[in-house]
């Protein structure tokens, strides 16, 4: 499991402001017909880069769940879409929200509900 260590940055304590980062889009996880979107989000205080992983089934209400965890700059490059979920369960702690969990953001580890 790969250590990440907390700054108490405001980027780790939701809920989040969308001014606070810098935005880019990754691409769409098309796994098990998710069509997840994957962004990389950077905090505009502390630098740290987060990739973020948000799903929604639109046919059902309250299913809408996002996951960010943080990334390096080397796994940035290196990452993708496909293997978010895999890397997010793998990291000591992410932050998970939305719809789904009724939750604005808390912070998790292991299995992500994805599907």
């Amino acid at each position: 499991m790969k250590k990440i260590p907390k700054l108490g940055c405001t980027c780790e304590k939701p809920p989040f402001n969308y001014a606070d980062f810098r935005s880019s889009q990754l691409g769409i996880d098309h796994t098990n017909g998710r069509d997840a979107e994957v962004s990389i989000f950077q905090c505009k205080l502390c630098q740290r880069i987060w990739i973020n992983y948000l799903v929604e089934f639109e046919h059902y209400s309250k299913s809408g769940r996002w996951y960010r965890g943080i990334i390096s700059k080397k796994e940035r490059s290196e990452i993708k879409p496909e293997n978010v979920v895999e890397y997010l369960e793998n990291i000591e702690w992410y932050l998970y929200g939305g719809s789904y969990f009724e939750s604005a953001g808390m912070v998790g580890q292991g299995k992500a509900i994805v599907d």
